[in-house]
């Protein structure tokens, strides 16, 4: 795909102020040029070019907010003057695999004072002997190149990525937010349902217990009339007193 039709891809129906990264890595450059990103992209700050066959940065646009720019894995050997005069608040910058071979085609990169980081790793340069002191040298503002500092310690991830991380950072808080969330929502339900558990037993204990009540008050009324009726084969006994008036009639 050429970078043109990669560029209106990536705007997915937004204007081109709207967006603040811009990645437009894999696709094809035409002559080796920058295509289809214009002055209109006003507020990005991260736009990444990699591996796209760049052989020269002559036509990027001005782009004040610029912070982050990568550029590895082309075929760029200098020009870089360009970036100084049209990207002024660049931070980071990444030219690694591209074809630098001398410390002078950097020069241009002192006028890019807010630039703390620059990798340059796979480039021809890095061969150079004294190397390392040579760009801290040239370059002062520079806190990271190709990742360590001056002092040879290694970029924290905060200063590798930017911004960046303090999305990252924000996104997690969100998570950890909902998460805590669900949590409670869970230990709510639990409750409900312990709840109409317990109602559950005391009206079954209520029912249970009228049950019970009638069934006694049946067996009391039992045990009454088997009181109050003669027990089988029992016979009346016959009151003497009757049996005398008996012999008088006859």
């Amino acid at each position: 795909m050429d970078m043109k039709k990669r560029v209106s891809l990536e705007l997915r129906h937004r204007s081109p102020s709207e967006v603040q990264e811009l990645v437009l890595d894999n696709c094809r450059s035409s002559e080796g040029k920058i295509e289809g990103i214009t002055e209109e992209f006003s507020n990005l700050e991260l736009l990444s070019l990699i591996n796209v066959g760049l052989t020269s940065v002559a036509d990027i646009p001005k782009l004040a907010k610029l912070k982050k720019l990568e550029l590895s894995d082309n075929r760029i050997s200098g020009g870089l003057e360009v970036l100084a005069e049209r990207l002024v608040n660049l931070t980071h910058l990444n030219l690694s695999g591209n074809k630098f071979k001398d410390i002078s085609t950097l020069e241009p990169l002192k006028k890019l004072p807010q630039l703390k980081s620059l990798d340059l790793f796979n480039c021809e340069v890095t061969n150079l002997a004294d190397y390392r002191e040579s760009i801290f040298k040239l370059l002062p503002q520079l806190t990271y190149l190709d990742g360590y500092d001056i002092d040879d310690c290694e970029a924290s991830d905060s200063e590798g990525e930017g911004d960046g991380v303090d999305d990252e950072d924000e996104e997690e808080g969100e998570s950890e937010d909902f998460e805590e969330e669900e949590e409670e929502d869970e230990e709510d339900v639990v409750a409900e349902e312990d709840d109409e558990d317990d109602d559950s037993g005391d009206e079954d204990g209520e029912v249970n217990g009228d049950v019970d009540s009638e069934e006694e008050d049946d067996d009391e009324d039992e045990e009454d009339d088997e009181d109050s009726s003669p027990a089988k084969g029992e016979k009346r006994k016959r009151d003497p007193e009757d049996e005398d008036d008996d012999d008088d009639d006859e």
